[in-house]
């Protein structure tokens, strides 16, 4: 049985998604938990629902949805996986998150797996696949669950809108290209669970989504 959880987090109010099945083992998805209350609430609720997490996977490397990945390592020994190209956001977090009025100081750590378009994460019953939908940032992936009719679109996809693609390695062509052709073609009944805001479902997003 497949069940997940949302926090939402740190001043951005990312949505980080905790997905585990009948096995306990578990999947963390953008944990951007910046706060030592959020970064306690994550960790109680593993424990206490005694899940393995076997992965912690980022759909993009942002600051927003990567101020965890190092709690999530020293707590659990759980690198993160992700695509390498956004590693400079990683490199540089200090720098970037000083340019919108924030003050961090952890180093981001090195990945574990690098993913690409079209490899497999397993979990206990279940597979991950990554789709790359770059646009907003170069190394942007969605995660989908075709046995469970979901999809974790990061910052590529929301209810109504698209992700911003103003910074200085965004593609607002690409990123449009990309979600037409990677996630519009997936079952309209799909539902979408993305980085901010509200889930949706490709059908909606297909007919009222002004920016497609």
């Amino acid at each position: 049985m497949f069940r997940f959880k949302k926090f939402i987090v740190n001043p951005i109010q990312v949505n980080c998604y905790l997905l585990w099945d009948e096995t306990n083992e578990a999947v963390l998805i953008d944990c951007g938990a910046w706060f030592p209350k959020e970064r306690e609430e994550i960790k109680d609720f593993i424990l206490t629902y005694n899940l393995s997490l076997k992965h912690h996977l980022n759909t993009h490397m942002h600051f927003d949805h990567i101020f965890g990945n190092a709690f999530i390592e020293e707590t659990f020994g759980v690198k993160a996986e992700a695509n390498k190209s956004d590693w400079p956001w990683a490199e540089k977090i200090s720098e970037r998150v000083a340019r919108f009025g924030f003050e961090y100081n952890e180093k981001v750590p090195e990945l574990g797996r690098e993913l690409n378009d079209g490899d497999e994460i397993l979990f206990g019953n279940h597979r991950i696949a990554a789709i790359a939908v770059p646009g907003h940032s170069p190394g942007s992936l969605a995660y989908y669950l075709p046995q469970e009719s979901v999809i974790f679109t990061g910052d590529a996809l929301f209810k109504g809108s698209i992700g911003r693609t103003d910074f200085h390695d965004s593609d607002h062509k690409a990123l449009i290209k990309n979600i037409h052709e990677k996630l519009l073609v997936l079952p309209e009944e799909t539902v979408v669970y993305p980085g901010h805001d509200r889930e949706t479902t490709i059908g909606m997003e297909k007919t009222y989504n002004m920016f497609l």
